[in-house]
C-alpha cells in the first residue's frame, strides 16, 4: 500500500459560509453531526491512505482540539500555514511534510473518486501534477420548450457536460515545487505548471459536490440521511476498483 501524504486545505476563512465560519473553520461544518473534513478523510482512509497533513490557518485551534486523541488509526499532522495565506501558499508550506508524490485537496468537496485509478493515471501521464475535473452542474434549473414556445419539461440543476471544472483531488510530484510561484493555487500555481506541459486532468464522471454555503450543507445532509451517500466508499468497492485500475 502506498504511504502517501494527503494534504487538505482547511485554513481559509470561508466567507460564503458566514456566520458559521466566524467561530469555527469551514471544514468543521457538519453533515449529520460529523465535520465535513472527517467525511473527506474517510474517503481517503477507506482506500488505504491514512497519512494526513492539515493545512490549517483560520481558527486552527479548533482543529487541534477536535483531532487531539481522535482517529488514532490515522496519522494526522496539523501545520500552521498562516492566517491569511492563499491556497497555493498553504500547500507550499506543507512541503516539508510530504514525500516525492502526494495527494492534495480542498477541505469542502466530497466525491466518490477512485483514488487508486487517479494515482495510476497520474503516474502513467508522466506529469508533475494532476487535477480531478468534473462536469459543471448548473446552479439553476433549466426550462425546455419547443419552437412554438410550449414548455415541455423542467430540469433541476442539469449537468453541463461541455464544461469541466476543477474539483480538487490533486496528485503532485515534489518536482512541482520547482515551478511553485504565486500565492493562489488556481490562478498562479496551476497555470504556471500547465505552461510547462506538466499538468494533466483526470476526468471523474461520478458524484462530486462542494459545501460552499449553508444551502449546500443542507443538500449534503439530505443526501446522507437518505441512506446512500455516494462519497462513502465501501472497502469491497475500493478493492474491486483497485484491481481493475490499470484497465482503462
Amino acid at each position: 500500500m502506498d504511504r502517501m501524504k494527503v494534504v487538505i486545505l482547511c485554513g481559509g476563512k470561508g466567507t460564503r459560509s458566514y456566520p458559521f465560519t466566524e467561530y469555527l473553520p469551514k471544514v468543521m461544518m457538519p453533515i449529520n453531526g460529523t465535520p465535513i473534513i472527517v467525511h473527506l478523510m474517510r474517503i481517503y482512509a477507506s482506500q488505504g491512505f491514512t497519512d494526513f497533513v492539515l493545512a490549517a490557518g483560520h481558527h486552527q485551534e479548533m482543529l487541534r482540539d477536535y483531532f487531539e486523541g481522535r482517529f488514532t488509526e490515522w496519522n494526522i499532522t496539523i501545520v500552521d500555514t498562516g492566517e491569511a495565506s492563499d491556497t497555493g501558499e498553504r500547500i507550499r508550506r506543507c512541503a516539508p511534510h510530504v514525500g516525492e508524490t502526494f495527494f492534495a485537496t480542498y477541505g469542502d468537496g466530497l466525491g466518490d473518486v477512485d483514488l487508486h485509478r487517479l494515482l495510476n493515471f497520474h503516474r502513467n501521464s508522466g506529469g508533475i501534477a494532476t487535477l480531478t475535473t468534473v462536469p459543471l452542474r448548473s446552479q439553476y434549473g433549466s426550462v425546455h420548450f419547443g419552437e412554438d414556445g410550449r414548455v415541455d419539461r423542467f430540469q433541476e440543476k442539469p449537468i453541463i457536460r461541455d464544461y469541466w471544472i476543477n474539483a480538487g483531488y490533486f496528485v503532485f510530484e515534489r518536482q512541482a515545487f520547482d515551478h511553485w510561484k504565486g500565492q493562489n493555487l488556481e490562478t498562479d500555481v496551476l497555470p504556471r505548471i500547465a505552461r510547462t506541459g506538466g499538468l494533466f486532468s483526470y476526468v471523474h464522471d461520478g458524484f462530486w459536490k462542494s459545501m460552499d454555503t449553508s444551502k449546500d450543507q443542507q443538500e449534503l445532509e439530505a443526501i446522507y440521511r437518505a441512506g446512500n451517500a455516494p462519497w462513502v466508499f465501501k472497502p469491497t468497492q475500493s478493492i474491486t476498483k483497485t484491481a481493475t485500475a490499470g484497465v482503462a
